[in-house]
């Protein structure tokens, strides 16, 4: 019984993923497109989508909380922890967003790719894997991270402030007490309004594809939550306290994209001590929901990619080519675990708690994402000309972070 329980939240998570590939793949929803169509041509379509998928998942969430089919006081990620660390999520949503523009795609739209054939998604995710292990398994954010981030955190507890979700913050800072009724309010006007603007948006309505690839992934998001905190996550939790260990964990949570890569790296060194061809036997206990989620994404977009013969092959053009994805797979990897979330995993899943942190590495992402796209525009446009200071400078400006005095190049 207990294996089989075990088994069903497991195949539930690879079924929602599947799913997940398959529409993705269908219909294009991409967080870097997003942010690319919106800087470079003022397309609002794709933003509109993602936006579509939060207030989907914000709704969603909303539900499951006053129905008290889901206790969301608790997840993995701790997106709502009373130890606000401002600086993990503005960092790593920086770090993640630069690291996602220069290695073509998410965390997300790397699965994807991988299962569509593309060479150079592979090595992207292998090395994010190795950096989020890094993160997760050794001691490398110890040293390179927490000894100077942790004192800078706001313990929140601490402040009378039992959380960080979105109400409990601002019924402090008004003074007044923090209440389920108002928990609700908030949520529901922020997605009232997400959707207002969704469909006001004359881009999202042209295409279909839009309303489809957020819709799907809004509602996975929700399910994702509702399997793994209901009933069925319960009695999954009273009887596999082995799960309670490294490397998983059980507990409340949805999908997320770069700390399962770590997780896989740390599944296949454990394989490697049992079987040299790290195939058989495999540890099943080692498997995560996060796991199967990216195993799920990666064969619903290749068995679309098939289906719809649009599989194929791609690889590096150049070596330049080849450093920029990898060095985006390792700040991907490491800026990912630092947010405690990618694109999908602090955008989507996260801000669906309404997670202070996770607004604000939301924001970081797109930062991070729309300076590193205006430079690489500017350093192409004026080649030589351009130095990576002149092009920052220039690329601040256009996105109105800097007076237009700090202007070092004509605006392209």
């Amino acid at each position: 019984m207990e294996w089989e329980i075990t088994h069903q939240v497991l195949a539930c998570a690879w079924v929602l993923a599947f799913i997940l590939g398959i529409a993705v793949r269908k219909t294009g929803f991409c967080t870097l497109g997003a942010v690319s169509d919106w800087i470079n041509m003022g397309h609002m379509g794709r933003l509109s989508a993602w936006a579509f998928a939060t207030a989907i998942a914000i709704t969603g969430v909303l539900v499951i909380e006053m129905t008290g089919w889901v206790d969301m006081s608790s997840t993995l990620p701790p997106y709502r922890s009373s130890n606000f660390m401002w600086l993990r999520y503005i960092l790593g949503g920086l770090m993640f967003g630069v690291g996602m523009t220069l290695s073509s795609g998410c965390g997300n739209m790397t699965s994807i790719r991988m299962g569509g054939g593309n060479g150079k998604s592979i090595v992207v995710f292998t090395v994010m894997g190795t950096c989020a292990y890094l993160m997760t398994k050794t001691n490398f954010y110890g040293y390179v991270f927490h000894s100077w981030m942790e004192p800078l955190s706001i313990d929140l507890a601490a402040r009378g402030i039992e959380s960080q979700e979105l109400s409990v913050v601002l019924a402090n800072i008004v003074g007044m007490e923090p209440s389920t009724t108002l928990r609700w309010a908030i949520a529901g006007a922020v997605a009232l309004v997400l959707f207002f603007f969704v469909f006001r948006s004359p881009h999202f309505r042209e295409r279909f594809d839009f309303f489809l690839g957020g819709g799907t992934v809004g509602i996975l998001v929700v399910l994702a939550w509702y399997i793994t905190g209901s009933n069925i996550g319960t009695e999954w939790k009273e009887f596999a306290e082995f799960m309670d260990q490294p490397p998983i964990g059980v507990a409340t949570q949805s999908l997320t994209f770069v700390n399962p890569t770590g997780e896989w790296g740390y599944w296949y060194t454990q394989q490697l001590q049992l079987d040299p061809f790290a195939v058989l036997p495999i540890q099943w206990h080692l498997i995560s929901f996060g796991m199967m989620v990216i195993s799920g994404v990666v064969f619903g977009s290749f068995f679309y990619s098939v289906t719809t013969k649009r599989f194929h092959f791609e690889w590096f053009r150049s070596w330049g080519d080849f450093i920029n994805h990898v060095i985006g797979g390792a700040l991907m990897g490491i800026g990912g675990v630092l947010a405690m979330g990618c694109s999908i995993g602090q955008g989507v899943t996260g801000v669906s708690t309404m997670a202070l942190g996770s607004i604000m590495a939301l924001g970081s992402i797109i930062l991070g994402c729309a300076l590193t796209m205006k430079v690489e525009y500017y350093r192409i446009v004026y080649e030589e000309e351009a130095s990576f200071s002149a092009a920052l400078l220039s690329s601040m400006v256009d996105l109105r972070l800097l007076p237009k005095g700090m202007r070092r190049l004509e605006a392209v």
